[in-house]
């Protein structure tokens, strides 16, 4: 009898590490994080019960420790709405590729659907500390834009020297933009959104009240859009709910009297009962074969919602060096329908989430 507990003792001794090994291997196993999902590419909104939202300013933590309470906080201001895009604007040295991983790993922790996101590296936000603010759109429970929306393409003035105040060209920027909301048959007070592209923001307070002055009921959002700028710029994109039906999915205006160009519409009035909102495609490289790419990308991602390129309302187009807006200009219109060019803002940005990006482009369009 002794002799056999002394085998069966040393038998548990010698399969305990297995016993051990095999636990381990287990709990390793059942411990791996899914990889987070990737926001995607477009989503399709209901264009009557489309809003926008703006995060405020925050200095507190770094670029990380901002977006997650910046997120946080436009979920729970939007009390049930769902947020469809996010538009992310970084200012600092903060890995600009963070953000597609926290707003996954923010809206799947929650259950909520992925919005498409964008991103551009700013020069500068109006805050000290501040490394992060975003733009969001959102979907309520309500009807609030039952004729649909105007969506008004960047105006206002960039002049040579960077050095120039900026005050005075908001005030020109301002009124252009009055001008083509009126234009549209809304008014100032159905303006829901208004985001400002700087050169400085040194007298920030003085062109925050500009803007609240002139547009009280919109949310704003204001950037200085490069660090070094090579011009004076205040430039500033608007978007206002409509006071009567389009008559049509989508109609483009550009009066006479508001300066139009060939290359884009001042203003597109969508009336489809349905919008699709892109997050960014980025350009690699400075070839035109590298442009050309990023539009027929970009192309195919609207495809996969039943749109194109051709049916795009609004562009925003974020290159980081003049010779590639020269590029941008000469190619698109391979792209885009040349008798009805869209509503567009292009200016020169900071950066973008790639050290090989030249370009970003997201667009608004409607389906088919």
């Amino acid at each position: 009898m002794r002799t056999l507990a002394l085998l069966c003792l040393i038998h548990a001794l010698v399969s305990l590490p297995s016993f051990a090994m095999a636990k381990k291997k287990k709990e390793e196993i059942t411990q791996t994080l899914e990889a987070p999902k990737d926001p995607p590419l477009a989503v399709v909104a209901d264009t009557q019960r489309l809003g926008f939202l703006v995060s405020p300013l925050s200095a507190k933590g770094l670029l990380s420790a901002q977006l997650r309470d910046a997120i946080r906080g436009l979920i729970k201001t939007a009390n049930g709405a769902q947020i469809v895009k996010l538009r992310a604007f970084t200012a600092g040295t903060g890995d600009m590729r963070r953000v597609y991983a926290i707003v996954s790993d923010i809206f799947t922790e929650k259950k909520l659907p992925l919005p498409a996101v964008s991103i551009v590296q700013v020069g500068g936000l109006p805050l000290d500390g501040a490394q992060v603010q975003l733009e969001a759109y959102v979907v309520g429970k309500k009807t609030v834009n039952p004729n649909g929306l105007a969506f008004v393409s960047g105006v206002g003035i960039a002049t040579r020297n960077p050095l120039d105040p900026v005050p005075p060209l908001l005030d020109k920027a301002m009124a252009d933009l009055k001008a083509a909301v009126e234009s549209s048959g809304a008014t100032s007070q159905d303006v829901l959104r208004i985001t400002c592209l700087f050169s400085s923001l040194d007298e920030y307070s003085k062109l925050r009240s500009t803007i609240q002055t002139s547009f009280p009921a919109a949310m704003v959002a204001s950037v200085m859009t490069q660090r070094g700028p090579g011009s004076g710029l205040a430039e500033c994109e608007g978007v206002a709910r409509l006071k009567s039906p389009v008559g049509g999915s989508l109609k483009f205006l550009s009066p006479p009297e508001q300066n139009p160009s060939p290359n884009y519409s001042k203003i597109a009035l969508v009336g489809s009962p349905k919008i699709i909102l892109t997050g960014t495609q980025l350009a690699f490289h400075m070839e035109d074969a590298d442009v050309r790419l990023a539009f027929g990308r970009l192309d195919k991602a609207l495809e996969a919602v039943q749109s194109s390129l051709k049916l795009v309302a609004f562009s925003s187009l974020y290159p980081l060096s003049n010779a590639m807006l020269t590029k941008i200009r000469n190619i698109r219109f391979e792209f885009y329908d040349k008798a009805r060019p869209p509503a567009s803002t292009m200016v020169l940005f900071e950066g973008l989430p790639s050290i090989d990006a030249s370009f970003g482009i997201d667009v608004i369009a409607v389906p088919h």
